[in-house]
């Protein structure tokens, strides 16, 4: 009997469930809370304070966390910090990602963002023929390709002309030069790998990320006046370190050890229908019903790819 078919298995793995159900719900509200504040505070800025709140945070837990650090212990060892370029690299694609996305909100919806971050799996599948030599299997691919549709769709709003005329809006634009940063993060994450966990090294991307952004962005960090910023950026800021980052990372790391990858990677379809769910909650609608068929298509691939191991 395999240990996912055993009645403890089971229940763990309902747990991975379970937690990749709260990764995605905690993602999607970067969306519509980011669209909120985008305009108030510079994206550089909230990047690196998000960044440095968050490696304060995810050290802390690797100290105290069962299975934070390497080998199942607790806190750093001497091997988790070599080759620390590894950790620059991956931060100035990680922190590039979120200075993109923060400043496409500016302007583009939350819904079509987040339809466009259901492009990241194939985007990254590709990426990781050349850096890994993992080829996509055929059916994959079409799951992946069906649910790329579904976001292209949603993006724009089922217009078949606007697609044509490939009429885009410019914050969709950056946003989707960022998701290329995210699609190269993904599989270097893997390549860069030393047999740091989870969260060591989102502990260490987060620190290596607030040093980076801190340098390039020194100007905009200094002009903000921090004192004079709403409740709603500060709440948006505390969420954005504790919930969109430090609790999906935990979240993330759990359900790898309880589930198939392919069912981990799964959940990212899930996001648009949370960044819908967001947007009603928050009193900024639904989207129109011209959208409804991309949201079908993306949680079709979510169902495939849950069914397919």
């Amino acid at each position: 009997m395999s240990p996912l078919t055993r009645p403890s298995g089971r229940a763990e793995a309902l747990r991975g469930h379970a937690a990749m159900l709260g990764f995605s719900a905690a993602a999607s509200g970067s969306f519509s809370l980011g669209a909120m504040v985008a305009n108030d505070i510079a994206p550089a800025a909230l990047t690196t304070a998000r960044f440095g709140l968050a490696a304060i945070l995810l050290a802390v837990l690797v100290a105290v966390v069962p299975g934070g650090g390497r080998g199942g212990q607790r806190g750093f060892t001497r091997a988790d910090f070599a080759a620390p370029w590894r950790y620059a690299l991956l931060a100035g694609l990680f922190g590039g990602y979120f200075v993109l996305m923060f400043e496409g909100l500016k302007t583009a919806s939350p819904v079509s963002t987040g339809a466009m971050f259901t492009l990241l799996p194939l985007m990254a599948g590709l990426i990781a023929w050349p850096l890994l030599g993992q080829r996509l299997r055929p059916r994959v691919a079409l799951v992946l390709a069906l649910g790329a549709a579904g976001a292209v769709w949603v993006v724009f709003r089922g217009d078949l002309a606007a697609l044509t005329r490939f009429d885009i809006g410019r914050g969709e634009l950056i946003y989707g030069l960022g998701c290329v940063l995210h699609a190269f993060y993904t599989p270097l994450l893997r390549r860069l790998n030393r047999g740091e966990s989870a969260m060591t090294t989102a502990a260490l991307v987060s620190a290596a990320g607030f040093v980076l952004l801190l340098v390039w962005g020194w100007r905009d960090v200094l002009a903000t006046d921090w004192w004079a910023l709403s409740p709603l950026v500060w709440g948006a800021l505390v969420y954005l370190a504790v919930i969109a980052t430090a609790f999906t990372a935990s979240a993330m790391q759990y359900a790898a050890q309880h589930l198939p990858a392919s069912r981990v990677s799964a959940y990212t379809y899930a996001i648009p229908a949370w960044v819908i769910l967001w947007e009603v909650l928050l009193g900024h609608g639904a989207p129109g019903l011209a959208v409804a068929p991309g949201v079908a298509m993306i949680v079709l691939a979510l169902l495939i790819l849950l069914r397919r191991e």
